[in-house]
């Protein structure tokens, strides 16, 4: 089935490197107003989250609903309730390094406030936008190899990873997924070099969060989907060939994949 882009929803949930003032005290203290510590601070936060990735998944003629704040503020892609480690508020990034002073920790009030002003905002606004749509994908990168907090530290990982469930609780109908994964490979080919030319269905995830959180609500259909940064990121530095090539594929695979709804 063909259809508009218009009934398209990307919802990219890790862009930004920016912290509401508040939170960026928190984390630095007074060092919060010297300004080559702060633009310091801001970058590791901002390439510790999913970089560029609000480029990357431009679709002209779709909806997008883009996070203005930092993952580190509050991970929109995890529960409101899990307070797990890696949870929706990290005490650390995923280097293991504190991004607070040593013994902080966080209120149950200031919790909640943070929760209610970020995450609860954010989880609104995608239900409002999900009205009238048809697909919702949630857009990510992921880090070249696992990073200190993953099952698996130093492993390469894929070039490009599909969330689609797990089997017992797919967000996509079981019978597209080999035709999604096709059509993903040719999508991306022509950016897919290297170490990283692998197109996986659930590696190192099955699941995106919001996906399985939205469909359960709506039904409607929905999956996230991981580019690996090792395929635009130079040392930190976003290279513009191959994020405007990896955005060339994205929007060729969103209409390919809206088309298989």
């Amino acid at each position: 089935m063909s259809g508009s882009l218009s009934e398209l929803l990307i919802v990219t949930p890790h862009p930004s490197g920016q912290l509401p003032a508040d939170v960026l005290h928190d984390m630095l203290g007074d060092d919060a107003f010297n300004s080559a510590r702060r633009a310091a601070f801001l970058r590791r936060v901002f390439l510790e989250g999913d970089p560029f990735t609000d480029l990357i998944y431009l679709v002209p003629g779709a909806e997008h609903v883009q996070a203005a704040w930092s993952r580190f503020a509050v991970d929109l892609n995890r529960d409101r309730n899990d307070t797990e480690d890696n949870g929706v508020i990290k005490l650390m990034d995923f280097d293991r390094s504190l991004l607070y002073p040593a013994g902080f920790s966080l209120s149950p009030a200031a919790r909640e406030s943070r929760l209610r002003r970020l995450w609860d905002a954010f989880d609104a606004q995608v239900q409002t936008e999900l009205a009238g749509k048809r697909l919702m994908i949630v857009g990510h990168s992921m880090a070249p190899y696992g990073p200190a907090l993953s099952p698996t530290p130093g492993v390469p990982r894929p070039g490009i990873t599909l969330m689609l469930g797990s089997e017992a609780a797919p967000t996509l109908p079981r019978a597209q997924w080999d035709a999604l994964q096709a059509v993903c490979a040719e999508a991306f080919a022509p950016v897919l070099t290297g170490e990283f030319t692998r197109v996986a269905i659930g590696e190192p995830w099955d699941t995106d969060t919001l996906s399985l959180n939205h469909h359960r609500r709506s039904g409607l259909p929905a999956f996230g989907i991981e580019v690996n940064a090792g395929l635009y990121l130079r040392d930190g530095e976003g290279q513009d060939e191959a994020i405007q090539g990896l955005n060339a594929g994205f929007r060729r695979f969103a209409a390919e994949a809206l088309a298989l709804i």
